[in-house]
């Protein structure tokens, strides 16, 4: 019964130093945290205040310094680079804000990548990337270039490569930063979809309006969690908050 609850993430006491010239930046500082799977997490705070190294530390891009991270029961803490690559590639989905696609190649190569380093069949691999092309509605544009679709469009493809490897965990890094409004909600609406098809996402916003759309947010500030709260009762509050004022 015990195994059922273990959270597919969880960080005991986790810190994070840099050093640079003599001067120690303590960009996380025991750092207690918990996602159960299928939980829709935003991590929030004002700019320096740790979200992306948390981030980071989440994906497996960085080590902390202090402390353990568990990713599916499994301590990943001191992970080699190529262990720590190995398991990225397999468990880690990334969406970030500048789409970081590759611009000389077509949106079903860009999307197949991931898959190539893992040894997979071709008729697997094609089966899986226009699965997750239709996925984001991009499955007619996939022999375009990056440079020959819009923002919102270029997004999509970023999440479709990120969801092809069936992660365990989707990590997005201001996802709808690069974005106007429009296309943010439609970036912020397949991430609702994918959540609601059982999809783990941890997301880094400043945005409140897209922070709502998670139903735990995680804020931080000086590297340390300083609020863990149920997104959807913080906005009734503001919401309530607001009538009242509204009302006297």
């Amino acid at each position: 019964m015990q195994q059922a609850t273990e959270p597919l993430i969880r960080l005991d006491g986790v810190s994070k130093v840099f050093y640079t010239d003599e001067v120690e930046t303590h960009a996380l500082n025991n750092v207690q945290l918990h996602i159960q799977r299928g939980e829709y997490i935003a991590i929030a705070g004002p700019s320096g205040c740790g979200k992306t190294t948390l981030l980071s530390l989440l994906g497996l891009l960085d080590s902390p310094s202090d402390g353990v991270y568990s990713l599916d029961g499994k301590n990943v803490s001191n992970l080699s680079a190529s262990d720590r690559a190995r398991v990225r590639n397999r468990e880690i989905g990334f969406v970030f804000q500048a789409f970081n696609l590759i611009g000389d190649l077509t949106v079903y190569e860009n999307v197949e990548l991931p898959l190539t380093y893992r040894g997979m069949s071709a008729s697997e691999r094609k089966e899986r990337v226009h699965a997750a092309l239709e996925r984001v509605g991009m499955s007619h544009r996939t022999k375009h270039y990056p440079s020959q679709l819009s923002g919102g469009q270029q997004q999509r493809v970023a999440v479709a490569r990120a969801i092809v490897g069936k992660p365990l965990i989707l990590l997005a890094d201001e996802p709808t930063g690069n974005l106007d409004s429009k296309n943010g909600e439609a970036v912020m609406d397949l991430l609702k979809e994918l959540h609601s098809d059982g999809a783990t996402i941890c997301m880094v916003t400043h945005d409140p309006r897209y922070a709502r759309h998670a139903e735990r947010s995680i804020h931080l500030f000086d590297g340390q969690v300083v609020r863990d709260e149920d997104s959807s009762k913080a906005h009734e509050l503001e919401e309530s908050g607001f009538e009242m004022h509204h009302n006297g």
